[in-house]
């Protein structure tokens, strides 16, 4: 049995009293690359807030490698949906990816040479350790994506998570970013959020659609029934690779 990383068990959020998510339940093991598809306002950046131990359960069970949240959270790297900083700051690249190693370092104390050299290799993983006296904002938008995944990697995860990482990423740049994640998930498993449905059923291994209900079914297959009641509209998706389409037009309520 390969190794089970992450658990929901039953799992139910709710904003003042709202229900945002509705008993999730979601194993992700060793060697998965889980793809997150699914509406605007769906609860899929809440899915990876509940693996942070940033929002609690209403009701249910969050597990990370056997401990809570707050826990194994020690485990995850994680590159939110929007990187905001100022352009301008003096900061270069190395720089950027050595903030990912505060957990690991005592108040008050520079960072040590493990932490350098780890910040060495996490830029060597990307693929941008040339450029680790540059500058941040004077990258492109793909070239700090990729800075951003090292930070993440640079405390060593055992667990990646990824929320729509392509958001500010070139059409161009795209196919190598998901050529590095391609080579990132021999490391860890990764779950990755995405609205690029036909990109997502392309790369990753197995497919979950979230609109406060989940829709998996542990593989890259999801009914007609499973899109149309996720996305409230016909949507027909062929597992595999092969990319969806939209039946008729429609309108949303």
């Amino acid at each position: 049995m390969v190794e089970e990383v992450v658990k929901l068990s039953d799992v139910w959020v709710q904003y003042d009293g709202t229900p945002v998510l509705e008993d999730i339940n979601l194993s992700i093991r060793r060697d998965d690359f889980l793809g997150l598809i699914g509406p605007n306002g769906g609860g899929k950046t809440t899915l990876l807030k509940l693996m942070l131990g940033l929002v609690a359960p209403s009701r249910g069970e969050v597990s990370i490698m056997g401990m809570s949240p707050e826990k194994g959270r020690k485990h995850i790297g994680y590159v939110p949906q929007h990187s905001l900083f100022d352009r301008d700051f003096p900061i270069n690249v190395i720089e950027v990816v050595l903030t990912g190693r505060l957990s690991h370092t005592k108040p008050f104390h520079w960072y040590s040479k493990a932490d350098r050299e780890a910040a060495v290799e996490a830029l060597r993983a990307v693929e941008m350790l040339d450029f680790k006296k540059r500058q941040i904002g004077m990258l492109s938008g793909g070239q700090q994506q990729r800075v951003f995944v090292a930070r993440a990697l640079v405390s060593e995860p055992r667990l990646l998570l990824l929320d729509e990482p392509m958001s500010s990423v070139d059409t161009p740049m795209q196919a190598e970013f998901y050529e590095l994640l391609e080579r990132l998930k021999q490391r860890m498993p990764i779950v990755l959020v995405s609205h690029d449905i036909s990109a997502v059923s392309v790369y990753v291994d197995k497919i979950a659609c979230l609109n406060r209900k989940l829709y998996y079914h542990e593989s890259k297959e999801l009914t007609p029934e499973d899109l149309e009641a996720a996305y409230h509209c016909p949507i027909q998706m062929i597992a595999h690779g092969v990319p969806h389409r939209v039946l008729k037009e429609h309108t949303h309520e």
